[in-house]
């Protein structure tokens, strides 16, 4: 009866010593956890509010055209310069023909008002030498006058003596009048060869306004043709970038206008990281610091990167309706601040990232 009653005693102290032995294993590794984290929350700054963010380029037409053909489907990498769509393009062949139809009138143009300019020239030279010439035949009758002149004075005075006839002294007379006629139209002739010379500065000039109006035509429609090229050159889209289409919503025959997205170009290289922390966590965080990045698309792989940069305001405030705190009644919200990381370029599975992807991000803040 004794020894029945020491068993049943000693039962329950067993079961006590075992239940303080599980509380106390749980109690200190509760203790350690907990001094774990907050150790490592004293140099580290996390959040699951992280995505990979990438440049993606509109794939979007210069010009209006109908889609001829399409070289590029859904997923399919491409390289900075390939063709992707191509639009018809008859209607840019015949501009480019007019224009080059256009630039060799203009040629032409210059070439006529090259060779106006130089008769303008050569006539302006020849009314010149008649002008000179002109001035010597003056000359010449001045002198044949001034001897007519003479000659008449002294028969007029040899008349009144009756030492010569009547006939001798009407010839001298005749000769004067006769230089003196020669001389004034000589001199008639002479301004009208100045008159001459006056006009044909005024061709030469005129001409020479059209080689410089000509020239500006060239230039114009060099400037017209090159547009047209340009315009014709549109007609074949290409890949701003390396990178993978995506979404492509084009079909073959379809009108499509300039500013319209056709696709989306996804850029192969350099991804990175926004990670939205909250307002109270970034008083340590600062450019440059490192960051672990473990992406759940990549289980088992820990990315490297820094802090790149901040953004200039939370993202509440890009928002579509960003909030008006001045207006009804106020509720005090944590708010989060875009921060973004530069990923290690030198990591081989950056290739496995992809916009969108959801991150977990782990600021080293000291």
């Amino acid at each position: 009866m004794s020894n029945k009653q020491h068993t049943e005693q000693a039962a329950p102290k067993k079961t006590n010593n075992r239940f303080m032995i599980v509380l106390i294993v749980l109690v200190v590794g509760g203790g350690g956890f907990g001094i774990s984290k907050y150790l490592h929350a004293q140099h580290h700054e996390e959040t699951e509010d992280a995505q990979i963010d990438a440049n993606i380029s509109p794939v979007i037409p210069r010009t209006s055209g109908y889609v001829t053909d399409i070289r590029v489907k859904d997923n399919q990498p491409v390289k900075k310069g390939d063709t992707l769509v191509i639009l018809d393009n008859r209607s840019q062949l015949i501009q480019v023909a007019q224009m080059e139809a256009a630039l060799a009138n203009a040629e032409s143009s210059l070439s006529v008002a090259n060779a106006s300019t130089n008769a303008s020239r050569a006539n302006i030279q020849s009314v010149e030498a008649n002008v000179t010439t002109a001035d010597a035949q003056i000359e010449a009758a001045k002198i044949t006058l001034r001897r007519a002149s003479q000659d008449f004075e002294r028969y007029a005075n040899l008349i009144k003596d009756h030492s010569i006839t009547q006939q001798q002294y009407e010839q001298a007379e005749a000769a004067k009048l006769t230089a003196e006629r020669q001389l004034q139209v000589l001199t008639n002739q002479r301004n009208a060869a100045i008159r001459q010379t006056s006009t044909a500065t005024s061709q030469s000039n005129a001409t020479a306004q059209q080689v410089n109006v000509a020239n500006a035509t060239i230039q114009q429609r060099k400037a017209d043709l090159e547009n047209a090229k340009l315009n014709l050159s549109y007609t074949v889209v290409t890949a701003p970038e390396d990178g993978v289409t995506s979404k492509i919503n084009v079909q073959l025959g379809q009108l499509v206008q300039p500013g319209q997205s056709l696709f989306s170009i996804v850029h192969a290289h350099q991804p990175w990281v926004v990670a939205n922390f909250k307002e109270t966590q970034i008083a340590k965080m600062h450019p440059g610091q490192l960051v672990t990045i473990q992406v759940d698309a990549v289980p088992g792989h820990e990315f490297q990167g820094k802090v790149a940069s901040f953004a200039p305001a939370t993202g509440s405030r890009f928002a579509l309706l960003p909030p008006d705190n001045a207006s009804g009644n106020f509720v005090k919200v944590v708010q989060r601040l875009p921060v973004k990381i530069e990923l290690d370029g030198n990591d081989p599975k950056t290739k496995e990232l992809r916009p969108g992807m959801n991150v977990d991000v782990d600021v080293h803040v000291n």
